[in-house]
């Protein structure tokens, strides 16, 4: 037998891994809300199948949470369908209908039963390891491990069947159709694994966490990369650090654990989005300015050409003038004639700048793209 924390941090980290990868392909058709509202819709499956059966431990809630998960999903495509809702009014329009019924019937129906809403919303983790699976008397360890590691292995059987399908019809779903890959019987596999996989995560971490472990690793791979296969890797790994680095705060400061995972979550993204190679807010920014100062190296070519060989060349091609010709600040102009030096464009004879052979060949090039007729330099 595990320790207790292990546990927990076994069945958190399963759970992280499970909802990413659905996650993923709910990201790419944009249909991330479809989760938040299957999870905050299911209490009212789960509510209605207990006020049948009054039993808190009958398979039947989870066969109820997972009925009303697939009838929201089919209720929000259904309307969408019209034509006349969009996507996000149709979940807006479904899921609070469904949550606040399932609120109603707690508040009504169960008022002496221990249902409490504030578990449903945030989960407890902590109750993880009492809630264990047996079987010819022995113990086989934490119930929601085995129903998070049995989710996470179907949805990856499932991936791995419609790999090809499911990345078409993620990105696009009109050369899909064309293809015979039949989009809307793998919009309702994708709503089925989606459904499942919240029902059973709900039962574990809540609504709040369940929402966070579907979108967060997503979202933050999607910064990382482009390509599908390693998105759906690196939202996997997202979720199992968000889970055991969420613990680890939990167990350092005694916070909430499904609050801190989803903190950890948010950490996780921020710093992907300032800091990914490619998408990134710093990576950006750096692109943005070299793209500024290619244009001013070739600004600067087409400046110096144009008054080469006039009586004002002393003037407008004079390495001290120019940033006042040009209007640009004085470091800035001594970076572009740097770079445009290193490129080979420019050379310096004495306080003027003489454009080469390789620079008027791109100043050529350059007027032929703008059909003869430079942009205005940056500012």
């Amino acid at each position: 037998m595990l320790a207790p924390q292990v546990e927990i941090m076994l069945v958190a980290a399963l759970a992280g891994a499970a909802c990413a990868l659905p996650g993923v392909f709910l990201f790419l058709r944009r249909m991330s809300l479809v989760g938040d509202a299957i999870s905050h819709a299911i209490l009212f499956g789960i509510v209605a199948a207990f006020l049948i059966v009054r039993d808190l431990r009958s398979p039947w809630l989870m066969i109820g949470a997972a009925g009303t998960g697939v009838l929201t999903a089919v209720a929000v495509d259904a309307l969408r369908r019209t034509g006349r809702v969009k996507e996000d009014a149709a979940l807006g329009l479904v899921f609070p209908a469904l949550f606040s019924l399932g609120v109603v019937g707690i508040a009504r129906g169960v008022g002496n039963i221990h249902l409490d809403l504030d578990a449903v919303l945030l989960g407890e983790l902590a109750f993880a390891p009492f809630d264990r699976l047996t079987w010819g008397g022995w113990d086989l360890g934490p119930r929601g491990a085995w129903v998070m590691g049995g989710l996470l292995l179907l949805n990856l059987v499932l991936i791995l069947a419609f790999y090809k399908e499911f990345m078409l019809s993620a990105f696009d779903p009109d050369l899909a159709t064309i293809f015979g890959f039949q989009p809307a019987v793998l919009h309702n596999v994708l709503m089925g694994m989606t459904a499942l996989t919240v029902v059973a995560a709900f039962d574990v971490v809540g609504v709040v966490l369940v929402v966070a472990m579907l979108v967060v690793p997503a979202a933050t791979a999607a910064l990382l990369t482009d390509r599908l296969a390693p998105m759906l890797g690196l939202s996997v790994l997202l979720g199992l650090l968000m889970a055991l680095g969420g613990y680890g705060l939990a167990y350092a400061l005694d916070l909430s654990i499904a609050g801190s995972m989803a903190t950890v979550g948010g950490i996780l993204f921020a710093l992907a989005f300032l800091g990914a190679p490619a998408h990134g807010l710093i990576a950006q920014a750096r692109q943005a300015a070299r793209q500024r100062e290619r244009l001013a190296q070739q600004m600067l070519v087409i400046h110096l050409l144009s008054h080469e060989g006039t009586e004002a060349e002393r003037e407008e091609n004079c390495i001290r003038t120019l940033p006042a010709h040009l209007r640009w600040d004085p470091a800035f102009a001594e970076r572009v004639i740097v770079r445009a030096e290193r490129a080979g464009w420019v050379v310096r004879e004495g306080d003027l700048l003489r454009v080469t052979e390789a620079g008027r060949q791109a100043a050529q090039e350059i007027l032929g793209a703008n059909g003869g007729a430079p942009s205005h330099p940056p500012s």
